[in-house]
């Protein structure tokens, strides 16, 4: 088979690298790819946003399946017209993909199929929004404020105080510091307890979960700093054990995918549920309508059945004939991000450390580029190294043994990802 994947950053890597271990595989492709998928397969110099471009290239080139990995693409509707061109797409429509694009759409979508979410409320009016704000309790609870479109994983501030609530909805709603994405404002509780991300493959109709993964949002150790894109992952995560998978599956995976097949979207892809585990059970807090980002690095290695093979019954419909099987033991991924990272990343800075022996581990290029011999920083979060072992603390100590060999000027990572876990907090 003939694959395309869509995107360039250490998802679409991941996805790249297994891929490439399947023996239905003929050629990979990926646009636009970077270093690291260059050595998989073959770089398409298209951006993963140039639809008409990607949709007549994929035609010209007769690819079997397209696997889009952003969701800027899938909720511009890059699925739709690939299928319109008779492709077999791995990705949800524009519709389906709403679950994501909308974070007012997917709270009201959970209200109509009672799915457990947070209490929340919406806003398009910045003055009716601090209206809201001045009923909250901060002693007691307080909220969380996002911007409902897309932000790139930088739309959620949880603010401490009224005055930072205030803050933050300024500079959504009224500085704009999201575009378009902040016209709608989402204010809902702020609920206790830990995260865990909980990613399925479907059909539109089966549903197969994955291993329940970890993600670390905050910059710093101790979760201290800004929100990112996640600094780091793991898989699976003992917070969450088979039993409360199965639950989460049952009561939130496949009614969700129910519904959306029932409201005319049906979901083909993957459905990543990000969930606080709350002294009440489960509660969702967003839904994400294709792989995440770092939990897809964490979970790729762990995977045991022929990636391409599940990825074609999704795109045809027959999900239910595939045995989803997962290795045992753990994974564990590390970011390694440039210096101002989140808020103003440095480029171009020359990257060491790639070419060292690996064992239990591999290198995810994420916001690289080469130019001549050298592989550069080209992006905020710029490698995800992963390790993995028997258990969870063996696939750290691989990581993090492969990340302090990786230098460039100003790298910064956190030194304790998956601690929480290891501590059984809960």
């Amino acid at each position: 088979m003939k694959v395309l994947i869509v995107g360039g950053g250490g998802r679409e890597h991941a996805l790249a690298w297994k891929l490439a271990q399947s023996p239905r595989l003929g050629r990979l492709y990926t646009a636009p790819g970077n270093p690291g998928t260059a050595s998989l397969g073959v770089t398409v110099p298209l951006a993963a946003d140039a639809g008409p471009a990607l949709v007549d290239w994929s035609v010209t080139n007769a690819i079997d399946l397209v696997v889009i990995g952003p969701e800027a693409p899938l909720a511009a509707g890059l699925a739709d017209a690939l299928r319109g061109r008779g492709l077999r797409v791995f990705g949800p429509s524009r519709a389906a993909a709403e679950i994501e694009a909308s974070k007012a759409f997917a709270k009201a979508f959970m209200r109509r199929h009672n799915l457990p979410t947070a209490r929340h409320a919406t806003f398009t009016d910045y003055y009716a929004a601090v209206g809201h704000l001045l009923a909250v309790d901060f002693e007691r609870s307080g909220v969380v404020i996002k911007a409902s479109g897309l932000a790139a994983g930088k739309g959620v501030v949880v603010p401490e105080c009224a005055d930072d609530a205030d803050a933050a909805l300024r500079d959504i709603m009224v500085t704009g510091a999201h575009g378009a994405a902040g016209q709608t404002v989402v204010i809902e509780e702020r609920l206790s307890g830990e995260e865990v991300s909980l990613l399925a493959f479907s059909d539109g109709t089966t549903v197969k979960a994955m291993l329940p993964a970890q993600d670390h949002k905050r910059l710093g150790d101790n979760d201290q700093g800004p929100n990112t894109g996640g600094m780091g992952a793991i898989a699976p995560t003992p917070l969450c054990p088979p039993a409360l998978t199965e639950q989460i599956t049952v009561t939130i995976l496949q009614p969700a995918i129910d519904g959306l097949r029932a409201e005319g979207r049906p979901f083909v892809g993957v459905l990543y549920a990000g969930l606080m585990l709350t002294p009440a059970g489960p509660q969702v807090l967003e839904f994400n309508c294709r792989f995440g980002d770092p939990e897809t690095e964490a979970l790729m290695p762990l995977l045991e059945s022929d990636l391409l093979d599940i990825l074609a019954a999704c795109a045809d419909g027959r999900l239910a004939e595939v045995d989803v099987r997962w290795r045992a033991g753990a994974a564990a991924c590390v970011i390694l991000a440039a210096a101002g990272y989140p808020a103003a990343p440095e480029t171009g800075r020359a990257i060491r450390g790639l070419n060292q022996p690996l064992d239990q581990a591999v290198i995810y290029h994420a916001g690289t580029r080469q130019v001549g011999d050298e592989v550069v920083t080209a992006g905020g979060r710029v490698l995800a190294v992963t390790g993995w072992g028997a258990n969870l603390k063996d696939a750290l100590g691989q990581a993090y043994q492969v990340a302090s060999g990786i230098h460039f000027d100003g790298v910064q990572y956190r030194h304790d990802i998956g601690q929480r876990a290891l501590r059984g907090i809960s």
